[in-house]
């Protein structure tokens, strides 16, 4: 069971099921949450994320009307990234795992609204928006 915690460490969550789906988000919202060129989330079932401990220093943000993402209120760490179209998933940002996640990014989305001084450099696939799961997968 992958674990993960926030950088002050005050938020400490497992997660017991397969961490599905990572991929590197380029949108602007995604960039600024994270300051960084891009944010990596990793799709797990709701019902196989636990907060171990911290529960109450996670505070949360709804970034538009369909995502709400949850940070620790002490060090500003993203923690959690929530989509009104996967209601029964959370997305965690891989950075914060303690444990190899067992699973590596399959894509680039978002490169629509990418950093105009990001070049992509690996094979991964790339996408203008958001690819949602194939259900047949």
């Amino acid at each position: 069971m992958p674990k993960g915690s926030c950088l002050c460490g005050s938020v400490i969550y497992e997660t017991s099921g397969p961490l599905e789906g990572i991929d590197h988000c380029h949108c602007s919202m995604c960039r600024r949450s994270h300051g960084a060129a891009f944010a990596t989330y990793g799709r797990v079932a709701k019902a196989d994320y636990r907060v171990l401990s911290g529960a109450d220093h996670l505070k949360r943000y709804d970034s538009s009307d369909t995502v709400a993402r949850s940070f620790c209120d002490h060090c500003g760490s993203s923690l959690l990234f929530e989509h009104a179209a996967m209601p029964d998933h959370n997305f965690v940002p891989v950075g914060t795992l303690d444990d190899d996640p067992g699973a590596r990014p399959e894509a680039h989305i978002f490169v629509g609204s990418k950093a105009d001084w990001v070049e992509i450099a690996d094979d991964l696939p790339q996408y203008e928006g958001f690819v949602p799961p194939n259900p047949n997968d």
